[in-house]
């Protein structure tokens, strides 16, 4: 696994804080986050969010939330991702 640390939020106290890698070997981006409580994992597990497309989250999936003030830290985690994968 060629993992690379992109970022870490930046408001961290040292206890675990939303984190951005790329995985550069399965070409994809590894995002650690909190997690969802369950009134926004019932909404999200609901909601027919694209037409035809079945509705929850499936067992091998999950979802996280990560603070706005990491949005810089994954856009550097697209462009690395892009740059090892020879896309750009």
């Amino acid at each position: 696994m060629d993992l690379q640390f992109v970022g870490i939020d930046p408001n961290t106290q040292g206890n675990g804080s939303p984190t951005v890698w790329v995985d550069a070997d399965m070409q994809e981006i590894v995002v650690q986050g909190w997690k969802v409580d369950e009134d926004l994992s019932a909404k999200i597990s609901e909601t027919e969010w694209v037409p035809g497309h079945e509705a929850g989250i499936p067992e091998h999936e999950t979802v996280v939330r990560i603070p706005l003030r990491m949005v810089p830290i994954l856009r550097e985690a697209c462009d690395v991702a892009e740059r090892r994968a020879g896309i750009r």
